[in-house]
């Protein structure tokens, strides 16, 4: 049950998160009022992770779907966002939390998209190989934990708790473990072909222990696409353990705050 007084609270205020830097594109100045939010998955996650943010938008009277991204092919993912993206009506924030920030990337290009949410997440550019910017920083410890059944690919345990949810409750992140959904490795291949970030207004929410998207490759790309910016003392899950101050950055998107 969501607190209505405290999460009120958090609709005035940045609470833990810090303002960074304003986009320059002035429609992020003065948002198109949105009334539907799509939200997207990454990686070791399904739908479900958004359901603590999900229950704060609709109390803020949002209409919230969640992609069940299918993590077998970019294509695949993309399309599945597509299809909820075409239920929608009326402008809709998009939003993507780590791996899906290429979904966001490609899929925000759709003319219902009034906004962009990146949540620890990768926003690469049109054709860019974002391995290989990713391997110009330090590599997160949540690599390594990254185990394959042939073309499988999940996280261990000892890796999910310590290095992807690390700022959760031992035994919330145990069943968070328990219904990680399996990527495709051809997923980790695809690139996209067009950068919705460069036309639309764009948000990004960077965790600052995340031990999964190395936080200072976060503020890179957060700082090129001239994201408005907040930093969260979190690990790679935020929508999990602060979705007060997510749930706040998506209603900015929306227009929904000052």
């Amino acid at each position: 049950m969501i607190d209505r007084r405290t999460f009120s609270a958090a609709l005035v205020t940045l609470g833990a998160a810090s303002l960074i830097s304003t986009s320059g594109k002035t429609a992020t100045s003065n948002p198109v009022k949105a009334t539907n939010v799509v939200l997207v998955h990454g990686l070791f996650a399904d739908g479900s992770c958004w359901s603590e943010v999900i229950a704060r938008l609709q109390e803020a009277g949002l209409n919230a779907t969640a992609v069940q991204n299918p993590l077998t092919t970019l294509p695949d993912a993309v399309a599945s966002a597509e299809r909820v993206l075409a239920q929608q009506d009326g402008p809709t924030v998009l939003v993507g939390h780590s791996f899906s920030g290429m979904i966001v990337t490609e899929a925000g290009m759709n003319p219902k998209v009034s906004a962009l949410v990146y949540v620890a997440a990768r926003a690469p550019d049109a054709g860019e190989d974002y391995t290989a910017l990713a391997k110009t920083y330090p590599t997160p410890p949540a690599t390594a934990g990254i185990v394959f059944d042939g073309d499988e690919g999940r996280l261990s345990e000892a890796a999910f708790l310590r290095d992807f949810a690390g700022d959760l409750p031992t035994a919330k992140a145990k069943v968070l473990y328990a219904v990680q959904q399996p990527f495709q490795k051809a997923l980790l291949s695809g690139k996209t072909t067009n950068a919705a970030w460069r036309s639309k207004p764009s948000y990004y929410a960077v965790s600052t222990e995340d031990r999964t998207i190395s936080p200072d490759l976060q503020r890179f790309m957060a700082k090129r696409m001239g994201a408005e910016t907040i930093e969260l003392n979190a690990s790679h899950l935020s929508l999990i353990s602060h979705p007060d101050e997510i749930t706040q950055l998506i209603l900015k998107a929306a227009g929904h705050l000052a």
